[in-house]
């Protein structure tokens, strides 16, 4: 019988620590950061976001709340 072969060995997985935090610091270092100003921007909007949601949920909770106190005023 032949073996299957599995393809070329990368070495994945065959490297000590030192190796894995070199190669870290290497991927960080390809990583483009936001600037100050972009991070805050963002930062408003997430937060302008949210309080918008925070207040349509708020109405369709208080909507729904007046629509069941009505049905069930109806049945009893």
């Amino acid at each position: 019988m032949a073996k299957a072969t599995t393809g070329a060995k990368t070495g994945a997985g065959k490297s000590g620590p030192a190796a894995f935090v070199r190669q870290v610091r290497q991927e960080v270092s390809k990583v483009t950061w936001p600037s100050r100003k972009e991070t805050t921007v963002a930062s408003i909007m997430v937060f302008a976001m949210v309080f918008l949601a925070a207040i349509f949920f708020f109405f369709v909770d208080q909507g729904l709340a007046i629509a069941v106190r009505f049905i069930l005023g109806l049945g009893g």
